[in-house]
């Protein structure tokens, strides 16, 4: 990846002054066509070698553009708020909007390189980060984010003679670091781990642009004309209307029995054993939330179901048990004009909870494959990728050391009926009763295709479905109350056995 990079490109100033003055002017008129356009958004990765001009390339570029539209985030150390969440938390809160630029200084590759260049992951931990950085920016990419990275190079002569050059003038030897002089003294491992990382990183939607670092106008025209001609390129293109949809249908099961039909719905339950199991699985949870081996994880919970299954009734008897500090509700309605301008998990990311805390989401992400689908919000292409873009996040969550319950509500229609009924005669009980929860029933069938769909293809090992045979409330709140202690139990146990720092993840 760095052989033309390491040769001696030059730029006279002649020549740098004609094309700077063009190129200022046309990528203002693009930054704001960008605005107007409205359609996505642009995020430039900087990343690359110490004392290669990623800075002043940054400061250059909010020079010729309007910086009130651009966002820059540079990522150092995990702060402790950062360290209690999945490691792309911190990347996804920074995100630009459609219509807008996002820079970051170091981003998602920065930690897997330094950690292997320190040995402290393996090459098969490495692979498997390079995986997740992949499929990450497929997704980016697949949500319409316009993503540029741009890798600054350096030979290591020619960094040498950069740090030395800085450290010997007093008005530039504060930007030289101890850190600066360790890295170059490491100048061949970073090579030897950046050099594949690069390759296997640089994909057709986001290839990496390695940019010759050593002089100065060189590195500005190459950057500055690549992210024209990338922004130029799609404000140009005509929106695209949605393809149709080629891809090969699922079968159905040719005697019609899947796992929603599978269960017995109607599980018996009297009000006084629910009394008793109430009090028994409250307690419990209680005892475990308390615990300190709990302050090294956190716990997201997820509730889908049928309309009228008692969602919110199940909530509420599990939070019964938890103090209210230490947890939130998250109800999920159609997306706000924000997160329309955003990747869909985006608005579920930001949510995520520290260690120590619970989150409950009444609906969720699964949105995208359940109500998204049906009613033809997005493509075909776009809710079957998501299944893996789901298993993803939600195998995020459980590296860092959450514990992910994922509940589905199941009732019979029939008993759907009899509630939405019941509801539309109880004055305290009218709002949760819509016509759109009427209009949904007239496609149960579709509805019903896409739960079993769900289920087959994010039910993991970690992170199952629960179904819950809800018909009888009583039956249904006991067993997601069980189910969600006895996770958290689990994961107490592992706790024990493995150990945990800071950031859940096992100690060495």
């Amino acid at each position: 990846m760095f052989e033309s990079a390491n040769l001696r490109h030059r730029v006279d100033k002649a020549l740098y002054k004609r094309e700077a003055a063009k190129l200022r002017q046309a990528l203002l008129d693009a930054q704001y066509g960008l605005k107007e356009n409205g359609r996505f958004p642009v995020l430039i990765l900087i990343a690359g070698v110490e004392g290669a001009g990623k800075s002043e390339t940054v400061n250059l570029l909010n020079e010729w553009m309007d910086p009130r539209h651009i966002h820059t985030s540079a990522f150092f150390d995990p702060s402790d708020e950062e360290r209690e969440r999945p490691s792309l938390w911190r990347f996804w809160r920074e995100l630009p909007a459609k219509g807008r630029i996002g820079i970051f200084f170091g981003a998602w590759h920065t930690m897997p390189i330094l950690d292997r260049v320190m040995g402290e992951i393996s090459e098969g931990e490495f692979a498997r980060e390079i995986g997740e950085i992949q499929r990450f920016e497929r997704m980016l990419s697949d949500e319409g984010v316009l993503l540029l990275k741009y890798w600054f190079h350096l030979s290591r002569s020619q960094q040498r003679k950069r740090i030395k050059e800085l450290a010997a003038d007093p008005k530039t030897r504060w930007r030289v670091t101890d850190q600066d002089w360790q890295y170059l003294k490491l100048y061949k491992k970073f090579v030897k781990v950046c050099d594949p990382f690069l390759r296997k990183t640089s994909t057709g939607e986001a290839p990496w642009i390695v940019v010759p670092g050593a002089d100065p106008r060189h590195r500005t025209l190459t950057v500055a004309r690549h992210l024209l001609a990338a922004m130029r390129e799609r404000l140009d293109e005509k929106p695209l209307k949605r393809l149709p949809d080629k891809t090969p249908p699922m079968p159905a099961p040719t005697d019609h029995l899947n796992v929603l039909r599978a269960l017995e719905l109607d599980q018996p339950m009297s009000k006084a054993r629910y009394a008793k199991e109430l009090e028994k699985w409250q307690g419990r949870l209680n005892v475990a939330s308390r615990d300190a081996r709990f302050k090294s994880l956190s716990a997201v919970a997820v509730f889908e179901g049928n309309d009228a299954a008692g969602k919110g009734g199940a909530i509420r008897r599990v939070t019964s048990a938890l103090d209210a500090r230490c947890y939130a509700n998250v109800s999920v309605a159609a997306p706000s004009e924000e997160e329309r301008a955003q990747p869909y998990l985006w608005r579920f990311w930001r949510h995520l909870p520290r260690n120590g805390r619970f989150t409950f989401f009444d609906r969720s992400w699964y949105g995208r494959v359940l109500v998204e689908r049906v009613e033809g919000f997005c493509g075909e292409a776009d809710w079957m990728r998501a299944y893996t873009e789901i298993n993803d996040f939600e195998g995020a969550m459980l590296r860092h050391g959450t514990v992910v319950v994922k509940f589905w509500l199941s009732v019979s229609k029939a008993e759907q009926f009899r509630r939405f009924k019941a509801r539309q005669k109880v004055s305290f009980k009218r709002f949760k009763i819509t016509d759109e929860d009427w209009r949904n029933r007239k496609k149960w069938d579709a509805y019903e295709t896409a739960v079993c769909d769900m289920v087959d293809r994010t039910s993991t090992s970690l992170a199952p479905w629960t179904l819950v045979e809800a018909n009888n409330k009583y039956h249904a709140r006991i067993k997601v109350l069980k189910t969600f202690c006895r996770a958290i139990e689990d994961a107490l146990g592992r706790v024990s056995k493995a150990g945990v720092r800071k950031g859940g993840k096992k100690k060495k």
